[in-house]
């Protein structure tokens, strides 16, 4: 069924003069435009908009995309100069030009503009141009993948109605095939298209599975048989041994063209799997695109018009909040399904395909099977519970970004409400500071982080607290109001339905009053995660935060209701950051000038010089900025912060909130139903159902998936608004958002420091320790048949009040009558604490640098000993040292043996003992295999050998020997592993000049001889061993950082002895350690004495109100007396002649008498009259 939609944009005419562009762009364009209209928008940057001014916009439609295309071309330049030449003039120079051409002062610019000759410089807008077809059809006609639809075809001559059928919710079942290959390949080379072959294609649709073989390449026929790696993910293989390569890839298209799958699933297969299958059918005389439809498109994406392509990484990168390090298919399977994948090197396939087929197979087929199901379980559900909001297909909603996501939901919406989308956001370049400096850069102060202590805290080992008193004080006296808040806020529940109130209240208060009156105290720890749930969400809905609610004066001098006493301007502060030039305004210009007569670089080597006009706008402002400062200031940027205030209007249309509100409360809802599963399956358990179990796991996972899903995309419209090109912009709204969160945060902290010790601050929560008398949780009874019971949280209720009372917004506004344009304002505030844990144990990593913490690096577990969070270490990360993460994952499992601190250093040092053994004796008893794959670093490179130029590291002095002995093909594209390790020689050489790569210890032993003797600069060389060749103190002192960070240096700051001795402590710490432990060591100043301050002593004499003016008269003896002692106050006494004393006397008296008491009273009155 084909139904026709035309593709059209808007543009803004002078005002009044729609109906003279109008019919001028219908005469010019005849043939091109189908139909020209006048429709008035809802346009957010039009003055005064709110009490219901709409603007006229011509809607141009069009028969054709490509019609579209060539018009918008030519009126695009047009736009773009009268957009400029608007910018230019004022209201005077307008005015001016009136009178000159002859017209009255006061005439309108109706007038004015009628004037004008030709009517292309009347179109001073032109919106809406750049939406896609696909997009603006599925947006105006609500049309999206994933529901169910009515169509009723009415013939050729009328376009079908199509119906959404919203009864209709049960998902169908989509024909789905997930295939992966296996190629041939040269030793220590990437398979190449155009001389290696596929040896096998495994491929399984809706649970089914098949191999195909190429017997040219594999040894023996393959029988049936199975792979099923758990119970739940079965893997029944069925196999086709094919004689030939053109076989096998004749029977794959022949097998996907016979089942006709709607979705085609792959696991990098954009940039491996489908151009590799391409470039060998069409070796073979077989075009893939005329066979299934599939071809690469301009992203470089492979694509069919009737099938999904989905290609699992991009869910992986995007969503699956997998850590870097993790994101390939067999680190994805293991952590999302639970199971290890068969693992194969790469450089023994070739082998294998000959000497052990069945294993070559198994190993195939693991990989269709994992990228199987990793899609059913977690891709599919997550696409369409998209695709049934997001106007997009498929293939777009997994491999685009979350900020084009949350655009396109903002388009959505902003379309429903009759708003004209805005254009997106173009680059200013040569912006100017308000003291004529050129902005290099502008942004603002992001989220507070800070790492505030360092070692290990373990639920059940006893640790210090320092408290404060008055805290508990404070605490106690709020208790009722916190508890309050807490059920009737969070809870939704009435007071008058509690049961036990006071009861709970007086409890809280004996563990407070308790806690008050030992303030200081060695207990057992309660480690807690506080943090906000979707903070910055929260705060955009909050403070009813969007990017067109940033108004200033002027706009709201334009309002009406901008009247005394309108509380419908909220201001809130935010922290701007500039880089702005060196150079002032005058060297600018001058520098401009200079430029314009100087010539630059062609684009190509044979073309000729260019001038500065020539230039890219880009290209220009990089030549004004820099390259001048560099040499005139030695800089070439300056930095200043400085905090703004902006005002955030809170009666303007709320279609951003609103998206923002819905996509929230979505989440929310699969955060409530993995809840609901998660107590299922505790029941499931406890009954023994296995079938049951299963299912309720499967579905816990499901909505755990969705959640974090959409909790990707939900804080995407934060950052949204701050990237390049987004239509809907405001560095003021991230700035804003960001300074809330980090003022949040900070407060909390200050209330934790009095009652127990934080230990991390994240951008939006704060790890800490609490006392273990501290209260927890308290069970609230009510006669609500609903929640009879419901669980209180104390350390969360008590920060949430904090926040109710600091960062509600009082003057949130919501329409309630369109027509009369009557607002209702209400109080609003949707900021609450979460409580996480406890957990039994944290352990911090401590800097190697004096006075500095390590930011974001944590491990965390749970009571149960299963790791909770893991955060910024090595093991998570691409590349690094497999050493390092070796040593880091068995050693943080250590941290939970033993009962005091001693001891549980003692534990971890052993794991430390052991690698460091394993170092100083040149791995003596391990195999060389194991000992490559210990010492190994791995790292891409991510871009092309070529252009990283003069710039020296070890992954390109390793890219640059690979394509010594391997050939340059080897580095032509971007993306290169580069493995290497570290050699001793050449001795003094730098650590990047002594990368060797690994794969010249696979090579033949005359090639492995040539170049190694040529890298590490020794002729001679006879000893070719690996141990012989590395350079062993450089991994020992590898490690020995690592161990410093993670164990040594906290234990110093926990006050335990170094548990490991062979790695000193750096010379600032040994430094401290000797000072803190030396009996002799003189008491400073400052510890037996305190500064009190400067005071001011005037004449020698105590001012009123000091303790000395205090000391009583003799008259006075055994009265009350102060109870603070009198200060000793000392006066230096200098001789001065007398009169000189008697002059600064006179001085003083002068000052503090009035001129009566100097002079006398005045004469009396005469009698002459």
């Amino acid at each position: 069924v084909a139904l026709p939609y035309k593709p059209y944009f808007y543009i803004a005419t002078q005002k009044g003069c729609e109906r003279e562009v109008s019919a001028f762009l219908s005469k010019k364009f005849q043939g091109k435009i189908a139909k020209l209209e006048t429709v008035p928008k809802e346009d957010l940057d039009l003055p005064n908009h709110l009490v219901g001014l709409k603007r006229n916009y011509i809607k141009l439609s069009f028969n054709t995309v490509d019609d579209l295309v060539k018009v918008r071309k030519e009126i695009s330049p047009a736009v773009r100069k009268n957009r400029e030449r608007d910018q230019a003039s004022d209201v005077y120079t307008a005015m001016l030009s009136s009178a000159l051409s002859g017209g009255s002062l006061s005439m309108d610019e109706e007038g004015a503009s009628r004037k004008v000759a030709n009517q292309m410089d009347n179109i001073v807008d032109m919106r809406e141009y750049d939406v896609p077809y696909h997009i603006r059809l599925s947006i105006d006609l609500k049309i999206h993948v994933a529901h169910w639809y009515n169509v009723r075809y009415r013939g050729s001559t009328f376009p079908p109605e199509i119906t959404r059928r919203d009864d209709l919710v049960e998902r169908p079942d989509p024909v789905v095939l997930a295939f992966d290959i296996e190629t041939t390949k040269l030793p220590l080379k990437f398979p190449d298209a155009e001389t290696d072959q596929i040896m096998m294609i495994s491929y399984m649709i809706d649970g089914q599975g098949y191999l195909i073989t190429n017997r040219e390449i594999v040894s023996e026929d393959i029988e049936d048989f199975e792979f099923t790696p758990k119970p739940e993910y079965e893997g029944p293989f069925c196999v086709f041994n094919e004689p030939d390569e053109a076989h096998l890839i004749q029977r794959w298209f022949e097998h996907v063209q016979e089942t006709k799958p709607t979705i085609i699933v792959t696991y990098n297969g954009d940039f491996f799997d489908w151009p590799f299958v391409e470039a060998r059918a069409a070796a073979h005389g077989m075009n893939m695109y005329q066979e299934i439809g599939f071809q690469k498109d301009s992203q470089g994406e492979y694509k069919a018009s009737q099938c999904i392509h989905m290609d699992c990484l991009r869910w992986v990168k995007r969503d699956s909040y997998l850590p870097v390090g993790s994101h390939n298919l067999k680190a994805a399977a293991k952590a999302k399904l639970g199971y290890d994948p068969v693992e194969l090197d790469p450089e023994e396939m070739c082998r294998m395909a000959t000497e052990e087929p069945q294993t070559l197979a198994t190993y195939s087929v693991s990989d269709a099977v994992a990228t199987y199901y990793m899609y059913m379980k977690y891709v599919h559900p997550f696409i369409f519970a998209l695709c049934t909001i997001i106007p997009m297909e498929p293939d777009e909603v997994l491999r685009k970004g979350s900020g084009t996501l949350c655009e396109a939901l903002l388009m959505v919406q902003a379309y429903h409400a009759n708003i004209i989308f805005p254009n997106k956001q173009e680059q200013e370049f040569n912006k100017l500071t308000e003291d004529g400096h050129v902005l290099d850069l502008e942004t603002y102060v992001g989220g507070h982080v800070e790492a505030l202590e360092s070692g290990v805290f373990r639920s059940d080992i006893p640790c210090r607290f320092k408290m404060n008193p008055a805290a508990f004080d404070f605490l106690v006296q709020h208790v009722e109001k916190t508890l309050q808040h807490a059920i009737e806020e969070e809870e939704g529940l009435p007071l008058d339905q509690v049961t036990n109130f006071q009861e709970v209240c007086d409890e809280i208060k004996v563990k407070l009053n308790s806690l008050k009156d030992v303030p200081n105290r060695i207990e057992c720890p309660l480690i807690y995660h506080l943090d906000v749930g979707a903070m910055y969400p929260n705060i955009i809905l909050t403070n009813r935060l969007q990017p067109s609610a940033i108004v200033d004066e002027a706009t709201c001098a334009a309002c009406d209701f901008n009247k005394p006493g309108a509380n419908c301007q909220r201001r809130m502060t935010w922290q701007w950051r500039g880089e702005f030039m060196p150079a002032s305004r005058s060297e600018y210009h001058r520098i401009q000038q200079q430029l314009e007569s100087e010539k630059f670089p062609p684009l190509s080597p044979e073309g000729a010089p260019r001038a500065f006009y020539e230039l890219s706008r880009e290209e220009q402002a990089k030549y004004e900025k820099k390259h001048y400062c560099r040499k005139a200031y030695k800089k070439i940027h300056v930095t200043k912060v400085e905090e703004r205030v902006t005002t955030i209007c809170q009666r303007e249309n709320s279609f951003y909130v609103d998206t923002v509100r819905a996509f929230r409360d979505r989440r929310y809802e699969f955060k409530g139903l993995h809840k609901v599963w998660k107590k299922k399956l505790s029941a499931a358990l406890e009954t023994g159902d296995a079938s049951e179990v299963k299912r309720c796991k499967n579905m816990e996972i499901l909505y755990d998936s969705l959640q974090l899903a959409h909790k990707c995309i939900l804080n995407s419209f934060y950052g949204y608004v701050m990237r390049k090109g987004a239509r809907w912009y405001s560095m003021e709204m991230a700035g804003i958002v960001c300074f809330t969160g980090a003022n949040i945060i900070t407060q909390a902290r200050e209330l934790i420091e009095q009652i127990g010790r934080p230990l991390e601050l994240d951008t939006d929560g704060i790890w800490c320790v609490l006392p273990n008398s501290f209260p927890e949780n308290f069970v609230i009874k009510s006669t609500n048949a609903k929640k009879p019971k419901v669980t209180i949280s104390y350390p969360g209720a008590m920060l949430n009040i904090l926040v109710k009372e600091g960062f509600t917004n009082d003057q949130y506004q919501e329409l309630q009558d369109p027509a009369s344009l009557t607002y209702v304002t209400r109080s609003e505030n949707s900021i609450f604490f979460e409580v996480d844990g406890p957990y039994l144990a944290m352990i911090l990593p401590a800097s190697k640098e004096e006075g500095k913490k390590l930011k974001k690096r944590y491990a965390v577990f749970n009571e149960d000993g299963s790791l909770a969070e893991l955060k910024g270490f090595e093991v998570k990360r691409r590349g690094e040292l497999q050493l390092v993460k070796i040593f880091q994952s068995s050693v943080f499992e250590a941290f939970l043996k033993g009962s005091t601190l001693e001891e549980v250093y003692a534990s971890v040092a052993k794991v430390a003992d052991y690698w460091l053994d394993v170092l100083y004796s040149k791995a003596a008893n391990m195999p060389d295999s194991e000992l490559f794959e210990l010492i190994s670093e791995n790292r891409s490179m991510s871009r092309k050998l070529e252009d990283y130029g003069e710039q020296k590291s070890t992954s390109i002095s390793t890219a640059k020997r690979l394509a010594e002995f391997l050939g340059d093909q080897m580095v032509k594209d971007a993306g290169l592993s580069c493995r290497f390790i570290i050699s001793k020689k050449p001795e003094g050489s730098p650590v990047t000049e002594r990368a060797i790569p690994l794969a010249i210890f696979q090579a033949e032993p005359s090639v492995r001889k040539h170049y190694l003797r040529k890298w590490l600069k020794s002729p001679s060389l006879q000893d070719f061993n690996i141990r012989a060749i590395l350079d062993w103190d450089y991994y020992i002192e590898r490690l020995g950082s690592t161990i410093q960070k993670i164990i040594t240096i906290p234990a110093a700051l926990q006050q335990v002895k170094n548990p490991v001795p062979r790695v000193r402590h750096p010379d600032w710490l040994h430094k401290k350690l000797l000072e803190k432990n030396d009996v002799y060591k003189q008491k400073k100043i400052n510890e037996l004495f305190t500064s009190e301050g400067k005071r001011q002593v005037l004449a020698n004499q105590p001012p009123e109100g000091t303790p000395s003016s205090q000391i009583g008269d003799i008259e006075d003896f055994g009265a009350a007396r102060s109870l603070q002692p009198p200060v000793p106050i000392t006066n230096k006494r200098k001789r001065v002649p007398a009169a000189e004393e008697s002059q600064q006397l006179s001085q003083y008296l002068e000052l503090s008498q009035s001129w009566r008491e100097i002079l006398g009273p005045p004469p009396p009155l005469g009698t002459t009259k």
